[in-house]
């Protein structure tokens, strides 16, 4: 069964092309006591429950400090994170203790019967675990056994799938990923306080233009804490999109001294620093992180090294950096309800760990510390960077980025459906068309995507398994002059695409 999977991801890869290409991803660069950002060699590494400094084990209870609140009955209860990425496997860890359900899967491997919804690339199982991971149903405190728990064990993970088994995933549909679950935060039982995004583009505009940083914007406003990284473009790298937008946590990378406390620890070389102008905000453990396999999945196949027994494997990045943070403001949420995203930012910034040596640019803060926060009062908080208009174009915001079949270039002001972008102002969410299409409505530019996903009945009182978009419609669409009908997306072949800041290109991150 495995090998007939692994050939036929293998299949999707014949002919991979780069168009375009995005900024370097710290090529040729290595940290001194390891490796720069990617799926790693194990073969010296523990197994993840063990106290070292990749486990997250060793993280939760010597750097970041997650254990002090789980001693005082703060564990993510009641907090959902939207997880906008490659997809998550239902893997013991993850799925066994109710920590995962699924969002729409809005990738281009959403018409398959047996690639939806799961993660065929390992990247977004192996964010998960780092955020809510859960061996076992023991209660978590300090003294529960050595076990694999992520940063907020009882949270739960909302898996809204947007990347394919090679990361593939056009700026459009991570837009429309975002207003879906700003609009559904509090459907059906959630309670959606933070999202997750280790996605990033080489934005061609400004910020406040960019509809991808105009779209977690309108999260962020909405009561969402969105994390996202800063890239793995190396420390003479700028933030990328949307890390750009000042008012989210851009997060990059700390590597670990392998000593019991953050403040001896280094700047990650393969993580991207800031401006003065827009900094990281701040730094949290991302080298060398074990975490959940995803078996089977892209990564594994073309990765075996970086497997740890059969549950987990090992790989560093500023992903998994902002999978940290994600899990740490759940464990602020549970403690404080009412706090706003604002008050979250604040409160984690103010009481990290400032690293010697690192400019404010590149660590911001410095590395979490929930130690320090705990007891600390809520910072009386409230940002003010600009208006986000969103009124750029599509085009800019992918950058160099793109995605292609058969030489056909997705360029221009259309999404994935060959339909026209329409940004429709600064106080109206941009068109969300592939929300829209997939739910078969049409839809008026000053119309919320969303509405639609509710009339067609999809989600009123659906359970949020076992849904899906194989009735959706793909003929009479066109890119370029291509035309779709009859084309089946897991054959396309992608090109330069961005996720975390790292071109996906063959089957290495760097």
């Amino acid at each position: 069964m495995r090998n007939s999977r692994a050939r036929r991801l293998a299949a999707l890869f014949v002919g991979l092309l780069i168009v375009g290409g995005a900024l370097p991803a710290s090529a040729g660069s290595s940290d001194p006591n390891g490796v720069a950002a990617g799926w790693e060699d194990a073969s010296t590494t523990k197994m993840a429950a063990e106290e070292e400094p990749g486990s997250i084990y060793w993280i939760a209870h010597y750097t970041v400090e997650a254990v002090d609140y789980w001693n005082a009955g703060f564990t993510g209860d009641g907090v959902d994170i939207a997880l906008i990425d490659t997809g998550v496997a239902p893997v013991k860890g993850i799925s066994t203790h109710g920590g995962l359900f699924n969002g729409p899967d809005l990738s281009f491997e959403s018409q398959s019967d047996d690639l939806r919804y799961t993660d065929n690339n390992g990247h977004g199982t192996h964010l998960a675990g780092i955020m809510a991971g859960k061996h076992g149903n023991a209660e978590v405190s300090a003294d529960t056994p050595k076990r694999f728990l992520g940063i907020a064990p009882d949270s739960r993970v909302l898996n809204v799938k947007v990347g394919t088994a090679n990361g593939a995933v056009d700026v459009s549909q991570v837009i429309a990923a975002i207003e879906w679950v700003v609009e559904h935060k509090s459907d059906n039982g959630l309670n959606i306080r933070v999202l997750n995004l280790a996605y990033g583009t080489d934005s061609l505009q400004p910020w406040e233009a960019d509809p991808l940083a105009y779209a977690v914007q309108n999260a962020w406003d909405a009561g969402i804490v969105v994390v996202v990284a800063a890239g793995n473009d190396g420390n003479d790298g700028p933030l990328r999109n949307p890390a750009t937008n000042p008012s989210v946590i851009a997060v990059g990378s700390s590597t670990n001294n392998a000593t019991p406390t953050s403040a001896d620890d280094r700047l990650s070389v393969f993580s991207s620093c800031g401006t003065t102008a827009r900094p990281v905000d701040v730094l949290a453990p991302g080298k060398s992180i074990v975490s959940l396999r995803a078996p089977g999945s892209y990564a594994d196949i073309n990765h075996p090294e970086a497997r740890i027994g059969k549950d987990f494997f090992v790989g560093s990045g500023t992903s998994q950096s902002a999978a940290v943070v994600s899990g740490a403001a759940a464990l602020i949420i549970d403690q404080r309800p009412g706090i706003s995203p604002d008050e979250v930012k604040a409160l984690i910034t103010s009481s990290a760990q400032p690293l010697s040596g690192p400019s404010g640019s590149c660590q911001g803060g410095g590395v979490v510390n929930l130690g320090n926060a705990l007891n600390a009062e809520t910072p009386s908080n409230s940002q003010s960077h600009g208006l986000a208009t969103g009124l750029g174009t599509l085009e800019g915001a992918r950058g160099s980025a793109h995605v292609a079949l058969n030489g056909h270039i997705l360029e221009g002001e259309q999404d994935i459906f060959g339909n026209p972008w329409i940004p429709c102002g600064s106080t109206a969410t941009p068109l969300a068309s592939i929300a829209e299409e997939l739910n078969d409505a049409q839809s008026e530019c000053e119309t919320a995507a969303t509405s639609h996903w509710q009339e067609g009945g999809y989600w009123n009182g659906a359970q949020w398994t076992g849904v899906t978009w194989s009735g959706v419609t793909w003929s009479s669409v066109t890119w370029s002059g291509v035309t779709w009908s009859g084309v089946t997306w897991s054959g396309v072949t992608w090109s330069g695409v961005t996720w975390s800041g790292v071109t996906w290109s063959g089957d290495a991150w760097n």
